[in-house]
């Protein structure tokens, strides 16, 4: 009779998360992730799946725990604009200061493009953040926060295409300071 295997799946899901963040999914192996997670390679098809399976659990966790974070950091703020600052400076500390930058920005270069499921998942997450800021530049223009424009989501658009230059450019230069300044120059540009 086969032996049951008990674990805590969540704290699994999470060292193999960290794993994959460092590594990226074409460089994890299923070796690392048992290691990290600290069941053997049976235990790991059994109870969760295979790699890419695993994987998708770990990028949602990854993007289900950023949205609700999101949701509650900027709930408190009552200023749109004090959000969206807000937001933009949450985004560009995790680029400048989190060793392995962003988990969704890496998996759509990594491997988004021909993956259907992973594909999904950082959609879901595109357009949580598409909301969030949209909505947020919507009521900053009615309460005159912004002026520069009246389109919420062209602006929106121009926000959120910054994020995957910033994190370009940090992998390229590991310059801090670069980061920060464009993230000032753009919020400049929208009060």
């Amino acid at each position: 009779m086969a032996r049951n295997v008990e674990f805590d799946e969540a704290l699994a899901i999470s060292r193999a998360m960290d794993v994959f963040w460092k590594k990226g999914y074409n460089g994890t192996k299923m070796r690392d992730l048992t290691e990290a997670m600290g069941i053997n390679s049976s235990s790991l098809y059994n109870s969760i799946g295979d790699k890419h399976e695993l994987f998708i659990r770990c990028i949602k966790h990854y993007t289900e725990s950023r949205m609700e974070a999101a949701t509650k950091q900027l709930a408190r703020i009552s200023s749109p604009m004090k959000a969206i600052e807000k937001f933009i400076q949450s985004s560009v500390y995790t680029i400048t200061n989190e060793p392995n930058s962003c988990l969704a920005i890496k998996t759509t270069f990594e491997i988004a493009a021909h993956d259907e499921q992973v594909q999904k998942v950082i959609k879901m997450d595109h357009k949580f953040t598409y909301n969030l800021l949209y909505n947020l530049i919507s009521k900053a223009i009615d309460r005159k926060e912004i002026t520069v424009s009246e389109d919420a989501a062209m602006i929106t658009d121009y926000i959120i295409n910054h994020f995957s230059g910033w994190h370009e450019s940090f992998i390229i230069h590991k310059d801090p300071r670069r980061i920060k300044k464009m993230a000032d120059f753009l919020l400049k540009q929208l009060s």
